[in-house]
């Protein structure tokens, strides 16, 4: 497929997209990144991101309603059930997209030494996102990928080696 062939191609569907209506919006980044750092109660997320009520209540019903957190009752003693807010499964998988957001700020936005550092705690290698192929080559620039329209049918998805598709 040629690239002019590609870029006229419609929009609609495009996962992008549909990740963004969910999780794109300022406020519901840093709400993910405060869950990954262990937090769980609203005042919590309120304190740490420093976002109005009503901004938070909306962003997190919003999170649960497209099952990226859970709601979860507690009740500490003496007072009345509240909830927290966990990361599901489909919540953790954001995981590489926050760590690639940090790596792209720390590089542009603090000259490569940002704030923060992340490390594997087994071995205490530094943390970082990176593109690969299912074959394992990486890491990918944009320029060393190709698109092309998935073909859906029996066979599942279609693959493209060398710029020839392969069903």
């Amino acid at each position: 497929m040629e690239r002019t062939e590609l870029l006229a191609m419609p929009r609609e569907g495009c996962p992008v997209a549909g990740a963004l209506e969910i999780v794109g919006e300022r406020w519901t980044v840093l709400i993910i990144r405060e869950a990954f750092f262990g937090l769980r109660r609203f005042d919590e997320f309120q304190r740490a991101v420093g976002c109005a009520r009503n901004l938070l209540t909306a962003r997190l019903a919003t999170l649960v309603e497209h099952g990226v957190m859970q709601k979860v009752p507690y009740r500490d003693e003496g007072q009345r059930e509240r909830f927290e807010y966990r990361l599901t499964p489909k919540g953790h998988e954001l995981y590489p997209v926050l760590q690639a957001l940090r790596q792209w700020g720390d590089r542009w936005l603090y000259d490569g030494a940002g704030p923060l550092e992340v490390f594997h705690r087994e071995c205490g290698g530094r943390v970082f996102a990176e593109v690969r192929c299912e074959h394992g080559h990486g890491p990918l620039a944009a320029r060393e990928t190709d698109a092309a329209p998935v073909k859906r049918g029996n066979r599942g998805r279609q693959r493209r080696v060398g710029g020839r598709s392969r069903s």
